[in-house]
C-alpha cells in the first residue's frame, strides 16, 4: 500500500519515513509523487488541521494520505504560536524569522517560566475507512539563544531537560524515541497494526 504524506517539510518527511517506511510499500511526499496541492489550514485546533489536510490529499491522489499538524505552546504566551507556529512572523515567514520573534517576545521573560512544548497531532485517511487521529507531545523549555545544527523549525530553541540538549542537538534517533512527532507516528502505527492495514 502506497501512503502519501500531506506535507513538503523535508524534515518532517524525513521523520515520518524513518518510523512508518517498514510498514508500507511506498512513502512518499506529495512532490514526489509530482502532487501539487496548498490546503487552507484555518482550523482553530492542530487535529482540525490535520484532518482537513488528510482528507484532501486522500481524495485528491486516492491513495491513503497521513497528514501533521504540529506546533511549539509556549505557557509564558498563553499556548503561542500554536496552531500559528508555522507563520508566527507573519508573510514570508521563515524559520529563523519564526525563532527570533520568539525570542523577542520572550526576552524578559526568566529562564523558571519559560517551560513549553511541542505538541504533534497526525490525521491517517484511508479510502473507504473513517479519518482516526492521534496527538503526542513532549515537555521542554524555551532557550535565550538557538544551539545545534540538526532539525528544523523551533528545534535550536527547544530544550529537553531529560536529554541535556535541544531538539536540534540530539540524535535523530534520539528525537525520534521522544518527540512529540515520534510519539504520535508509533500511536498511527498502533492503529494500522490493530486494523490490520
Amino acid at each position: 500500500m502506497r501512503l502519501m504524506i500531506a506535507s513538503n517539510n523535508q524534515g518532517k518527511v524525513r521523520e515520518i519515513k524513518e518510523i512508518l517506511g517498514p510498514f508500507f510499500d511506498d512513502v512518499i511526499s506529495l512532490k514526489e509523487g509530482g502532487y501539487v496541492i496548498d490546503v487552507v489550514e484555518d482550523g482553530v485546533t492542530f487535529e482540525e488541521n490535520a484532518a482537513k489536510k488528510a482528507r484532501e490529499v486522500m481524495e485528491l491522489t486516492g491513495y491513503a494520505a497521513l497528514a501533521d499538524d504540529s506546533g511549539l505552546a509556549v505557557d509564558a504566551l498563553n499556548g503561542a504560536p500554536g496552531v500559528y507556529s508555522a507563520r508566527f512572523s507573519g508573510e514570508g515567514a521563515t524559520d529563523a524569522k519564526n525563532n527570533a520573534k520568539l525570542l523577542e517576545l520572550m526576552k524578559d521573560v526568566p529562564a523558571a517560566e519559560r517551560s513549553a512544548r511541542f505538541i504533534c497531532c497526525m490525521a491517517l485517511a484511508v479510502p473507504g475507512k473513517p479519518i482516526r487521529t492521534v496527538q503526542g507531545s513532549c515537555e521542554g523549555s524555551v532557550l535565550f539563544q538557538p544551539r545545534g545544527e540538526g532539525g528544523f523549525g523551533y528545534d535550536p530553541l527547544f530544550f529537553v531537560p531529560g536529554e541535556g540538549g535541544t531538539f536540534s542537538e540530539i540524535s535523530m534517533e534520539v528525537k525520534n524515541k521522544i518527540s512529540h512527532r515520534g510519539k504520535a507516528l508509533r500511536a498511527v502505527l498502533a492503529i494500522l497494526e490493530e486494523e490490520g492495514l
